[in-house]
């Protein structure tokens, strides 16, 4: 929305600061105390072993990088979603 006119993506997002799925599954369980359980199943054929977006041209053409780790936003993540659903 704020580039220059003629500009489209498609443009990655994300924090380029890698962690497992796994990793994040039990920060998150973690984090909200969940009694959920890990299942594992069988990936795709396609599926992408590295998930680590290049954020270049965030960078480059939105002046745009995170600024919110992961451990700062989660937990207001979570308060977020418990206030709007009215969980505990």
């Amino acid at each position: 929305m704020g580039s220059e006119d003629g500009f489209t993506g498609p443009v990655n997002l994300g924090n380029p600061g890698e962690f497992t799925i796994l990793e994040l599954a039990r920060t998150v369980i973690e984090a909200t105390g969940s009694r959920s359980e890990v299942v594992f199943k069988p990936l795709p054929h396609d599926d992408p072993m590295q998930r680590k977006p290049d954020i270049a041209l965030a960078k480059e053409r939105l002046g745009w990088s995170p600024r919110i780790s992961l451990a700062e936003g989660l937990p207001k993540t979570i308060a977020y979603f418990r206030k709007t659903l009215g969980i505990g």
